[in-house]
Formats: C-alpha cells, structure tokens, sequence
C-alpha cells in the first residue's frame, strides 16, 4: 500500500500539478496540504487503525490518502472533481485498499455507503473540508445518525471555535448545539495557511467529533432544532420574543407568554437572550414547550 510518489512538501505538489496542468479550482474551495506533519497529526487524531474503513471526503491529489491508505483496513474518497482522475490514479496507483467515487458528497447515500463497503458498521470520516460547504457537508454527515462513529476534519479555524463554543460566549450558536447534540467535538491541531498550496488567507484547524451512540439529552430531536434556529434566528432579541415571532413547527407557533412561563418554570429570567442557554437547558425548555 505504500506509495513512492509522496506529495507532503510544497515541491513535490507543485511538480505533479505542473504535470498535469492543474490548477487548484477556487469553485471546489481547493487548497491542498503540503505539510507531513499535519498529515500525520490528522490520522493519528483520527485513531485509525487496520480494522477500519474509511471514508475521506475530497481526497484532491491523495496527499492525505497515501497515509490513510497505510493506516486502514480500507478507504473510499468521494471527490466531485473529475479533472482530477489522471492525477489519482498515478498517486494512488499502489493503493490497492483504496476506491475513488466520482461524485458530490452532498448527494451521496452516506448509509448506502455504510452497508456496501462496511457491512453497515460504522465508518470513520477524515476530510480536509472545502470551506464554503463545510457546514452543509457537516450537517449532511451528523444527520445520518449511527454511519459514523467519529469525524476528523479540517475546518477554518473561526468555524471550529464556533463548533466547540459554550454558552455566552460570541461564536456559541445553532451550529454549535447542532453539532454538540450529535458528538462531543474536540479542536486537535491548529494549520497556519504555510501549510497548503495555494495558501488560504486564514488559520485553519482539525476537529476530531466523537459520535454519541445516544443523544446527551432527552428532547424531541425536529422541535427541539426548530427551537435552537428560531432563537438564535435574531440574536438581538430575548428568546421570549424570537421564539414568539420566529418558531415554526408544523402548523406549531409559540406566544411570548407561553415561552416567559417555560422560562419561569425552569427558574430562568423573562428577558434572558439564547446564548445563554445550554443544550441541556434547550431540552430542557423544549420538554415543557412541546406538551
């Protein structure tokens, strides 16, 4: 599985580019890592072992997949861009656990995937993550709730402190909780732009999100995310007036009134903002609000 054609230095990248006459394509938010260490750190977070299959996500020129390729059982890349064919199939040529799908992982039947190529057992994600879809991408892979059992990914830095934000604080928001109530996410390294070609013009970093094999809290998982975006819909507001004005569920509206009295229920002020509320506390208002 080992492969002499290495690509971890910024040198080698640009020669096997050169070669082919590619340029990195701004409209997939290509940027590719050209640093040994990162690649490493990546797959050592990610825990992968030889009884793994994994699942990378934009694999570009097989930079980071040479080394997921030494490391697990077995590893399939979805990648959207097909002017990278030539390229793969050089660099990857000695993987012979690897397997490339042409495609768009927005549109990829992520449980499908599970069952073809893991015998429906749980797949480990690693992906350096295009940042313009990284949120959607993200989303995508936490709703399918039992495909995965951890994700590792690089992410813009600003993203991941949203991710592993806590109440109170700026960056603390639906993606947050959203991300939160499906794993326990944790920041593993963090990437100046020296380390990929093109370089971006921000810091990036690597979360590693451990999946619950059960949600932390006991709510209504479709009422519950309703209430999460309708308050943090306007920041500005108290939550009392965002939900009033904002929530929809089904056929389902919230009056000022109603919300105050949940709050008053839960020992929480009339005029608190939802930044402040924790997921536990989420639920929590979401289990009086539902009956």
């Amino acid at each position: 599985m080992a492969n002499s054609l290495k690509l971890t230095s910024p040198g080698a990248t640009r020669a096997l580019l050169a070669q082919f006459g590619i340029r990195a394509r701004k409209k997939y938010g290509q940027n590719f890592l050209t640093d040994a260490n990162i690649v490493r750190g990546i797959v050592e977070a990610a825990g992968i072992g030889e009884e793994d299959c994994v699942l990378e996500i934009g694999p570009g020129i097989g930079t980071m997949t040479q080394e997921l390729s030494e490391a697990a059982g077995r590893v399939i890349c979805v990648e959207i861009d097909e002017n990278l064919r030539p390229v793969l199939a050089q660099t990857l040529e000695d993987c012979t656990n690897v397997t490339i799908l042409w495609q768009d992982i927005l549109k990829t039947d992520l449980r499908a995937l599970s069952e073809t190529w893991n015998e429906g057992r749980p797949l480990k994600v690693v992906a350096n993550l295009p940042y313009y879809v990284t949120t959607p991408i993200l989303l995508h892979l936490l709703e399918e709730k039992g495909c995965f059992s951890s994700i590792t990914v690089m992410v813009q830095k600003e993203v991941a402190d949203r991710i592993c934000a806590g109440p109170g604080s700026r960056e603390y928001g639906a993606l947050s909780l959203a991300v939160q109530y499906y794993t326990s996410p944790e920041i593993v390294l963090k990437v100046p732009p020296s380390c990929f070609l093109p370089r971006p013009a921000v810091e990036s970093a690597v979360l590693f999100l451990q999946a619950y094999e059960e949600p932390p809290v006991d709510a209504e998982e479709g009422f519950l995310f309703a209430l999460v975006r309708a308050s943090f819909n306007q920041r500005r507001k108290t939550l009392a007036n965002g939900l009033s004005h904002g929530f929809r569920y089904g056929d389902r509206t919230l009056t000022r009134a109603r919300v105050e009295e949940a709050l008053a229920a839960m020992g929480l002020p009339a005029d608190i903002r939802g930044e402040k509320l924790s997921l536990e506390e989420f639920a929590a208002l979401s289990r009086i609000l539902v009956k």
